[in-house]
């Protein structure tokens, strides 16, 4: 059944959504220099109690990575709606049900607060069908036992009391693209105690009632029946339901006492930074069957579900504190403000290069002069290797035999005649040599890769006044020009540091056009060819698979 009252209280909803969904931003931008909720500033020690304000030093002189969480107001809030028995044996009647209450609620952090909450609330109920097996049942325990068997309407007027203490938890507050939420969603459990009191309408005075609607008579739908039944009852709730011996007797409240449970939920939208508006629905459950009076089915058993209280409320809350000592209730801020706003003051970063070479002084290794070229260590390159960097060397290629060289980088070439080593067919004397090859995407050697290479060496060695063309392929992009000096290097390096081969015996050439590009082929140097045994690698940074 639609019930007036939900209406009224969607209604009511929708009207504060419209409105309290929009973006709540300050009044004017921020002026303190560091913000961390709102307009407060971290820095500002006020906003701290003793405990805290002892993280907030350390946190200010850099001791310490977190600001201390300041002080909070509390909230106090006044509610009312609908107080019903949704779950029961005996039909709900929203419209005579009511309920109102107030609580106290303080913030643990941003997400999880407590609130103690008193709620006194009024359900009705009135069955619609007629009874006869369920009272039958309970015998003289039931207020409806003079009745002998006669046709009944089950109904019942509760009083409810409830004392809980909830825990609520909510994310709304935490918020990404703006400073502040208008509007938060959270969730509730808690425990209390709960007192009740179950009246049934059973005596028209001090008389049972003749002239409830019989069998025979027909009804076209449930409201007129329902209508039938109300003009017959005379609304005394006079007679005390069944006694639901599970529960204490209180003689004090002339009704139930006994510990409860309730879970809910709710939203809330900020009106300002004091007041908000709250819809919530709770349910209450203490564990009885006899809320409303009833425990029996129509064939007189034992009804095997408990009944709940629900509690659909509009509220308005108020925060109380001092504005200049204590911020809003942390579940209304924004914890990512301060961080956000640190960010943004973050100086660029700027890391010292003495020599100016490119390479920052935490991994310089040189201080060089400027304009010179630079490995990725901050080292003058050398291409050739005979001390001199390139940036002062005059004779940029100079061939091994002809070093030592002067302070120019000159080597002593052309020498005297005779002086050079006798020129020999060293293609000849190698004969073919072998290629190695490698895997897919990889500069690992593989054992037989490894062997061929032993025999390369041992050629190499018989024929000490040769030297030998290293060469890898394909250059089109930056990975294959990587790959290529990779596989070059790599067989270079293992001939020189596994086999003892001198490094002036190569010529270092990868990225050529032609070939495998998983391959490496080798070649006896023609009389007079000659080059750099290593050349710098073409990417040194390129990720790597």
């Amino acid at each position: 059944m639609t019930s007036k009252k939900y209406q009224l209280l969607a209604g009511l909803s929708c009207l504060v959504a419209s409105t309290g969904f929009a973006q709540v931003s300050p009044s004017h931008p921020y002026t303190a220099p560091h913000p961390v909720y709102g307009t407060f500033s971290v820095t500002d020690s006020n906003y701290y109690n003793s405990k805290q304000l002892s993280q907030h030093n350390e946190f200010m002189v850099g001791n310490y990575d977190y600001p201390a969480k300041p002080k909070d107001m509390w909230e106090i809030g006044i509610k009312g709606g609908s107080f019903s028995i949704p779950v029961a044996d005996v039909d709900a009647r929203y419209l005579n049900s009511f309920g109102f209450g107030g609580h106290i609620r303080k913030s643990l952090g941003h997400v999880m607060s407590l609130r103690l909450e008193y709620v006194y609330g009024v359900a009705q109920g009135l069955n619609w069908r007629p009874s006869t097996q369920s009272y039958m049942a309970e015998g003289a325990n039931s207020p409806w036992a003079g009745y002998g068997g006669r046709q009944i309407y089950h109904n019942y007027k509760t009083k409810s009391q409830d004392l809980s203490l909830q825990a609520l938890f909510n994310l709304g507050n935490i918020r990404f693209y703006k400073n502040q939420t208008g509007a938060t969603v959270y969730a509730l459990a808690g425990v209390g105690v709960n007192t009740f009191k179950t009246s049934v309408n059973a005596l028209n005075g001090s008389s049972q009632y003749t002239n409830f609607p019989s069998q025979g008579d027909v009804y076209d739908n449930r409201k007129d029946q329902l209508d039938a039944i109300k003009n017959i009852l005379d609304d005394s709730y006079e007679s005390r339901a069944t006694i639901d011996a599970s529960k204490k007797w209180s003689k004090t409240f002339a009704g139930y006492i006994t510990p409860s449970a309730t879970v809910g939920a709710g939203v809330a939208f900020r009106l300002s930074s004091r007041v908000n508006l709250a819809l919530e629905d709770r349910l209450i459950f203490n564990g009885s069957d006899m809320l409303d009076g009833v425990r029996r089915d129509e064939s007189g058993t034992l009804s095997p579900d408990k009944d709940w209280f629900n509690y659909l409320s509009l509220g308005l809350n108020f925060n109380l504190g001092s504005k200049a000592k204590r911020v809003e209730p942390l579940y209304w801020l924004n914890p990512l403000n301060y961080a956000y706003g640190e960010l943004r003051r973050v100086p660029e970063i700027v890391l010292p290069d003495a020599d100016g070479d490119g390479v920052t002084d935490q991994f310089d290794q040189e201080q060089t002069p400027a304009g010179c070229p630079v490995d990725t260590h901050g080292v003058s390159r050398d291409t050739d290797g005979d001390g001199v960097p390139d940036c002062k060397d005059k004779e940029l290629i100079t061939p091994t035999y002809c070093q030592p060289v002067d302070a120019d980088g000159v080597g002593k070439c052309p020498c005297p005649e005779g002086c050079a080593p006798a020129q020999s067919d060293c293609a000849t004397s190698l004969g073919a040599l072998p290629s190695i090859h490698f895997a897919a995407n990889s500069n690992k050697l593989s054992d037989d890769a490894a062997g061929t290479l032993a025999t390369v060496a041992s050629k190499l060695k018989a024929n000490p006044n040769c030297k030998v063309v290293v060469v890898g392929y394909c250059a089109a992009t930056k990975r294959q020009q990587q790959l290529s000096w990779d596989h070059v290097n790599k067989v270079i390096s293992h001939l020189v540091e596994k086999e003892g081969v001198s490094s002036d015996r190569f010529i270092f050439s990868s990225g050529q056009e032609g070939g495998d590009c998983d391959a490496v082929d080798i070649r006896a140097a023609a009389p007079g060819e000659d080059g750099p045994n290593t050349v710098a690698p073409p990417h040194p940074n390129l990720r790597k698979n």
